[in-house]
């Protein structure tokens, strides 16, 4: 089984804090408050919640792939 992993555009990010605040196990904030992604891959027991970040990005900056 393929693991799912997480890619954070630096550019298109707004710093919302939505990913962060659904994936604290993944996800931190730099003093600015923009996304770090801790580890890229996403555990299986995370992964409705990494579905759910990426759906609510409002800006499309939290990807996942295959």
């Amino acid at each position: 089984m393929i693991a799912m992993t997480i890619v954070v555009n630096p550019i298109t990010g707004d710093g919302h804090r939505l990913c962060a605040e659904l994936l604290p196990e993944l996800i931190a904030l730099d003093d600015w408050g923009f996304p770090i992604v801790k580890t890229k891959e996403v555990p299986p027991h995370l992964e409705s919640l990494a579905r759910k970040a990426r759906d609510l990005c409002p800006t499309l900056a939290f990807l996942l792939l295959p």
